[in-house]
């Protein structure tokens, strides 16, 4: 495969966007970029040091501090809040439900999809998030555009969080992910809509093996080379 192509990915929260980036990037030989979990780095560093997403000012101050990197390890891919890993912590319910609000900040958002775009300029990556085919890259050669049901979604990071020992409810759930739906499609900067040469995907019901190959499916198409 061409190491020249920009793979944008987006959908909703909870519909496998993570794990799939990874896994297709990992089988293109690719570089994974996890954009949503750069909007979590930021939504924690505001957490601890008690920074209001209001304080405009303090937050511009706090993004011009945060080193967000991500790093392959033996056990999979990390990220770095100014060298110290974060990737367990950007992952609790209560940094989950201030990220929507960060996310929703136009000065967070631009600083991130800056960081992105050079992240990502020359291509061999694959970025996953809410407005990649839109936004930060409307130029990729792939646009994948991810659904799947609220209630399907909502079971799966039940399932997660159940896994690693966190005590939550199931319609709980549902309706945190109903809210970050709403959220990311309501808000003025950025929101959350599938770009108009993006082939969508439903993930509901399929194995991750069975939408890996749709996805390389598409990815093919887009290129004379073969996997």
């Amino acid at each position: 495969m061409q190491n020249s192509l920009i793979v944008a990915i987006d959908g909703p929260s909870g519909v496998g966007k993570s794990t799939l980036s990874k896994m297709l990037a990992e089988r293109l030989g690719y570089i994974n970029i996890d954009t949503g979990a750069m909007y979590r780095t930021v939504a924690l560093a505001l957490d601890r040091q008690a920074v209001s997403p209001d304080d405009v000012a303090q937050v511009s101050a706090l993004l011009d501090t945060l080193d967000i990197t991500f790093i392959r390890s033996g056990h999979g891919e990390k990220v770095l809040l100014n060298g110290d890993d974060v990737s367990e912590q950007i992952r609790t319910p209560e940094v989950s439900r201030l990220t929507p609000i960060v996310a929703a900040i136009p000065r967070v958002r631009e600083a991130m999809v800056d960081r992105q775009r050079r992240m990502g300029k020359n291509g061999g990556v694959v970025l996953e998030g809410r407005d990649i085919g839109t936004v930060v890259f409307p130029q990729a050669e792939v646009k994948l555009f991810m659904v799947a049901s609220a209630e399907e979604r909502g079971r799966r990071r039940f399932l997660e969080l159940q896994q690693k020992g966190v005590t939550v409810d199931l319609q709980e759930t549902v309706r945190e992910v109903e809210a970050r739906d709403r959220a990311d499609s309501e808000r003025s900067h950025s929101p959350l809509v599938k770009a108009d040469d993006a082939v969508e995907i439903d993930t509901t019901g399929l194995s991750i093996e069975q939408v890996l190959e749709r996805m390389l499916d598409v990815v093919r198409s887009r290129n004379t080379n073969r996997v």
